[in-house]
């Protein structure tokens, strides 16, 4: 399939540059009313008004007849790698039991863990190709998969190598970066030695993904009862040491500290923050720390949403991603993220494209390659249905995505 296409009469509205936008940056679009795009070899090669003529041999030309064209979204925390699922956990959420009280009865990260330790290498692969499928129907052409479901060296491979595999299909639909989330939970095979999981961690996985090179990144989740901020700190900067970006569950369930740590180590990202102190948020946005917020665990879990109003008014570089996982937030709707995050987090339209596509490239180390419709970058699209933004959040939790293009090809 050629990936040398020509999209005409397209009403173009992307962000502009190769690093994350912050503040009122992010209310910033670039907009092209009558535009073209020109992809070669999945390479984007002209952005601007329409030409005279659009015949060039060997391209395929679209009409897109005014329609929006957006670049490609960019889901930047998701957990889609996992065996087995966890519906009777959900019910009992909904009937008052809280994300800890459920950890403390065996259920949580660690029920997963034991069904992914199970899992067979094409089990694990087969349900992550159709989230992939669902996903890039949504708009999605570029995600990050976390590992974090093993907590043990061979099972944490197992997850890593399905994403690696994918990943060298080149009929993928999605990319996937990366991320290795060892110190997602303390397994039983350590309880009440947490300190020497993270030696483990450090000592003996991260050489190893490194040299395998299965991961890009290095995560934690800082958090009371799970990883303290001395021990995520001491995680991170040795991922850091090797190469790996830093990348923090901060502030979920309390305030911790976790938000300025993410500061402190000028980290890729912090993620929940629904807890962040005012502290926390200046030291993200001083050290262009990009705060990823998850609206959609938020309304699973009927928690306070993370404040992405206030942060982007104080100059945070604010993304969104769906925080698809198999239990405290079993979906990877970008259209209800959408919604939720102008709804409920008052972020303009604007501002919600922008932390969809740039800054959640940013917070994957991809935003100088995809994240915006500019020469140079990859041919990665969003075409609506319609010819004005506003339906994103106003067609709540439906698609409003008429066509995925990735790399120049029609999906």
């Amino acid at each position: 399939m050629s990936n040398n296409l020509i999209i005409i009469n397209a009403h173009i509205i992307t962000p502009q540059g190769r690093t994350a936008r912050k503040g009122k940056e992010m209310n910033e679009l670039l907009t092209i009313p009558n535009g073209t795009v020109r992809v070669t070899d999945g390479i984007i090669t002209y952005v601007g008004e329409n030409r005279t003529s659009n015949e060039k041999p060997g391209y395929k030309v679209i009409d897109a007849k005014g329609n929006v064209l957006l670049p490609g979204f960019v889901d930047s925390h998701t957990h889609l790698v996992f065996g087995g699922f966890r519906p009777d956990e959900f019910i009992w959420r909904i009937n008052g039991d809280s994300y800890m009280s459920i950890m403390e009865r065996g259920g949580g990260i660690i029920n997963t863990v034991r069904a992914t330790r199970e899992a067979s290498f094409e089990e694990l692969k087969s349900k992550t190709e159709w989230f992939l499928d669902v996903m890039s129907r949504m708009g999605v052409t570029t995600v990050e998969g976390k590992s974090g479901y093993g907590l043990d060296r061979d099972t944490e491979l197992k997850q890593l190598r399905v994403l690696q595999a994918i990943n060298q299909c080149p009929d993928r639909k999605v990319d996937i970066v990366p991320t290795f989330l060892g110190a997602h939970a303390l397994p039983d095979e350590y309880k009440g030695r947490s300190d020497e999981y993270i030696d483990f961690l450090i000592n003996e996985m991260l050489p190893m993904i490194h040299q395998k090179q299965l991961a890009e990144n290095c995560d934690i989740f800082c958090e009371k009862g799970v990883f303290t901020v001395e021990q995520s700190r001491r995680l991170l900067e040795a991922a850091k040491a090797k190469g790996f970006g830093a990348k923090i569950h901060a502030d979920e369930i309390v305030s911790f500290g976790g938000a300025e740590l993410a500061g402190e180590l000028k980290a890729l990202s912090a993620d929940h923050l629904l807890h962040a102190s005012d502290e926390g948020i200046r030291a993200m946005a001083e050290n262009d720390v990009v705060a990823t917020l998850l609206p959609l665990t938020a309304f699973a879990l009927k928690e306070p949403y993370a404040r992405g109003r206030e942060m982007i008014d104080q100059g945070c570089a604010v993304a969104l991603a769906t925080d698809l996982n198999p239990g405290s937030c079993f979906s990877g709707s970008i259209p209800l993220t959408f919604a939720l995050a102008c709804i409920y987090m008052k972020l303009t339209v604007a501002e919600a494209i922008t932390a969809l596509t740039l800054n959640g490239a940013a917070a994957i180390n991809r935003a100088d390659r995809i994240g915006s419709i500019e020469a140079g970058k990859q041919g990665d699209f969003v075409m609506l249905g319609t010819h004005t933004p506003n339906v994103l959040p106003y067609y709540t939790g439906m698609n409003a995505v008429q066509t995925t293009i990735k790399g120049g090809k029609i999906l």
